[in-house]
This record gives C-alpha cells, structure tokens and sequence, in this order.
C-alpha cells in the first residue's frame, strides 16, 4: 500500500482511504481504537486551527493536527 499523504493535508469534504498510521506503538494504538485502520474509509467534516473533525465508521472524531499528521491516507474519488 503507498504511504500517500497526512490526513491533516485533507480538505473538508474530502473522502480518503488510510494507508497506515506512523508514530510510536501507543499513538497507533489509540487511533486504531478509534477506528483508524488500513483500509478505512474516513471523511473530513471540518477544519478549526489545526485540529480536524473526521467521519470514521460512522463516528464524529476530533483529531489535533499533530495526530492527523499521523494518519497517511491516499484521496478517494
């Protein structure tokens, strides 16, 4: 799977896939509890300062910039 890019890069109302999440294990462990996995379609709802609020499996997440930066994602058509 390709690295692509940092969600944090995403548009509102951008669909994108993740590719992978980086970061040490309890970072990746935190995002995949909320819903973060390779594969997993997530849907950037809005943008405030550097924080996102994202759909993923049909659950509203806030996310800091510095997390987002975290999950690679490659844009959805």
């Amino acid at each position: 799977m390709e690295a692509g890019m940092p969600l944090s890069l995403t548009k509102p109302g951008e669909k994108a896939s993740v590719n992978r999440i980086g970061g040490g294990d309890g970072v990746k462990r935190r995002l995949e509890t909320l819903g973060f996995t390779a594969g997993t379609e997530v849907r950037v709802l809005s943008r405030l300062a550097d924080s996102l609020i994202v759909m993923v499996r049909d659950s509203r997440i806030a996310l800091s910039g510095e997390l987002a930066r975290r999950v690679m994602v490659s844009v959805v058509a």
